[in-house]
């Protein structure tokens, strides 16, 4: 199993972090991506890969996302050409620029937002990077960019919550659909209904995540979540598209080699 999207660099798991890849480990989790958030958490997240060892290898990939993007201490210009510099430099330690995107339920200015998100979207294609994309009320915005900037690389929808049309529109773009605990809740009609769709239709084009320490799986509402957890989704998943788990693993594994490793 694979989680493709855990930010294990918060501060809440930064007293037992290596408890926590190495309980991820134990439960078959064989490989995990850290995604950036802010430039002041690039350091923590190499630190990390570092430190992992051979057990668990941990991917990392560097982005602005938009709910941190606090411009009343350092502008976006200077955010944005330290994250240039820091993916220039370490360009064989990430997979993927992200994470990325836009966001319609925070109070952040949205041509900030939408500014911040096609300068990466730039820098992604400068880099030949594939891209983690956030979204929230955002569909269309995303889109919108991709158009304008001419985005034709891969990336993956993280935690999609879209319709069928929505995610076939990301797929015929090159991208991943991210699938994560949403799907572990009966309530979540929609999305799982995409998912049963995609995984008869477009089965290479899905991957597994957990997005710890939030999302938390149905049963563990409350509880700080992390990438042990997969293997809740992955049980999901197999109910819910009355597929074999080992098959399931196998499918989503590939996809993220695919996706970020090639």
């Amino acid at each position: 199993m694979i989680d493709s999207h855990c930010h294990l660099d918060l501060p809440v798991f930064e007293s037992d972090w290596q408890k926590v890849v190495s309980r991820a480990a134990k439960l078959g989790v064989t490989r995990l991506l850290i995604p950036g958030t802010t430039c002041a958490s690039f350091k923590q997240q190499f630190a990390m890969q570092s430190l992992s060892g051979e057990a668990l290898p941990i991917d990392v990939a560097l982005g602005l996302h938009p709910y941190f993007l606090n411009v009343e201490t350092t502008p976006l210009s200077t955010q944005l050409s330290e994250l240039e510099e820091c993916v220039d430099t370490h360009r064989h330690r990430i997979v993927a620029l992200g994470e990325i995107g836009l966001d319609g339920h925070i109070p952040v200015n949205f041509t900030l937002q939408l500014r911040a998100f096609e300068q990466q979207l730039l820098m992604a294609k400068q880099f030949s990077l594939p891209v983690i994309l956030h979204h929230r009320k955002s569909h269309h915005h995303i889109f919108s960019s991709l158009k304008k900037v001419g985005y034709t690389g891969r990336g993956v929808i993280h935690a999609f919550s879209g319709s069928i049309e929505v995610a076939k529109q990301y797929i015929e773009r090159g991208f991943y659909i991210g699938v994560g605990g949403t799907i572990t809740y009966e309530r979540a009609r929609k999305t799982r209904e995409t998912v049963r769709y995609l995984y008869q239709y477009h089965p290479s084009s899905l991957l597994l995540e957990t997005d710890s320490p939030d999302m938390p799986m149905m049963g563990r509402q409350g509880e700080r979540n992390e990438p042990a957890y997969i293997s809740d989704v992955v049980n999901a998943f197999a109910d819910l598209v009355g597929g074999n788990k080992t098959a399931i693993i196998a499918t989503t594994s590939e996809n993220y080699h695919n996706c970020f490793l090639r």
